[in-house]
C-alpha cells in the first residue's frame, strides 16, 4: 500500500466521485453521488476543493475528505463535512493517515474549532475522532412529520420575511449551530422572524421549501427553528402556516440536524414526529 494524498483541485472529477462513492459504501445511510450532486453541496455548502483531499493507493483512489472552512464570530472554523474509505481499506490504518493529513491542513490554515457530526451509532468512527482529541458537544437529531396546514391560522402572529444572509443581525439569532444549518449554507435558502401582536420577537425559522412535478409544496426542511418563547400547538401551527404559504395539501416538515437542548424536539415528538436520524456533534479546539 502507497497511500498519497491529493486535494480536491488536482483530481480528476471521476477519481473524486469514485473516492466518494466507495469511501461510503455500505454506510448507514445512502450517501451515492453524481458528479452534478457533489459539485452542487460543495458550492451550497461553502465546502473547499483546495482543502479537501483524496487518498490515493498508487493510482486508485481509496479515501476521501471533504472539508470547509469559514470565519464565525472572529474565529477560523473548519467542518469535516465527509470522510469516506474504501470498503477493502478499513481497519489498513488509511483513516490515521487520512487523519493526520487533515489536521495538517487545519493547522496550516489556523484554525482554531474543528467541527464535524458523526452518526451517533457509528462508535468506530466516533471513538477515531476521539483519540485525535475531537470532543462531543451535543446530540443532533433529525424529526419529521406531516402536518395539514391551516392557513386561517397564520394570521394569529405577524412574520417578516428576510434573506438568511440578514439572519446574523438579528439579536435573538443562534450562530453557533452545525455547519449544514448556518445561514452561509442556505444558498437556496429562506428565513422569517415572528413576533407577536405587540412586535415582541418570538422566534425565526431558517428553510428549504421542496416542490413536486406539478408545483405542489412537498416538504419543508427547517435547518433551524429558534423559539425565545416555550413552544405550544396554535402557535406551531401559525409558524408552519406562514413558512408554507398557500397550500391545500399535507405539507411533511422535516428538522436538519437540530440540537436535543432545543424545547422544540420534544414537543414535536411529542406531536407525533418521528427520529429518522441521530447524530453527535464534535469539537476540536485548539
Amino acid at each position: 500500500m502507497e497511500i498519497v494524498f491529493k486535494s480536491l483541485i488536482e483530481c480528476k472529477i471521476e477519481d473524486i466521485i469514485t473516492a466518494w462513492n466507495r469511501g461510503f459504501e455500505e454506510y448507514f445511510v445512502k450517501l451515492e453521488m453524481t458528479p452534478e450532486l457533489f459539485f452542487n453541496r460543495i458550492a451550497n455548502e461553502g465546502l473547499s476543493l483546495p482543502h479537501s483531499i483524496v487518498a490515493f493507493d498508487k493510482h486508485e483512489p481509496v479515501a476521501i475528505v471533504v472539508n470547509g472552512i469559514r470565519t464565525i464570530g472572529g474565529k477560523k472554523y473548519s467542518w469535516n463535512g465527509g470522510t469516506g474509505i474504501a470498503k477493502d481499506y478499513r481497519g489498513s490504518g488509511v483513516s490515521k493517515l487520512l487523519m493526520e493529513e487533515k489536521l495538517k491542513i487545519y493547522e496550516e490554515e489556523g484554525i482554531e474549532v474543528a467541527t464535524l457530526e458523526a452518526i451517533k451509532k457509528n462508535e468506530r468512527a466516533i471513538s477515531l475522532y476521539q483519540r485525535y482529541g475531537y470532543e462531543i458537544v451535543d446530540e443532533l437529531v433529525h424529526l419529521s412529520g406531516m402536518r395539514e396546514v391551516d392557513q386561517t391560522q397564520a394570521v394569529s402572529i405577524h412574520k417578516e420575511s428576510l434573506r438568511p444572509e440578514q439572519l446574523p443581525f438579528l439579536t435573538i439569532y443562534q450562530e453557533n449551530v452545525p455547519w449544514q444549518c448556518q445561514w452561509q449554507s442556505m444558498k437556496q435558502g429562506e428565513a422569517q422572524i415572528f413576533t407577536d401582536m405587540e412586535g415582541k420577537p418570538l422566534g425565526y425559522a431558517l428553510y428549504r421549501r421542496v416542490w413536486n412535478a406539478q408545483g405542489q409544496l412537498e416538504r419543508v426542511l427547517l435547518y433551524q427553528l429558534h423559539l425565545v418563547c416555550d413552544p405550544e400547538q396554535g402557535f406551531l401551527n401559525a409558524i408552519f402556516a406562514n413558512i408554507c404559504g398557500r397550500t391545500d395539501q399535507p405539507v411533511t416538515f422535516m428538522t436538519i440536524n437540530t440540537s436535543v437542548k432545543n424545547p422544540i424536539v420534544p414537543f414535536l415528538l411529542a406531536e407525533g414526529f418521528q427520529k429518522t436520524a441521530e447524530q453527535v456533534q464534535m469539537v476540536k479546539k485548539r
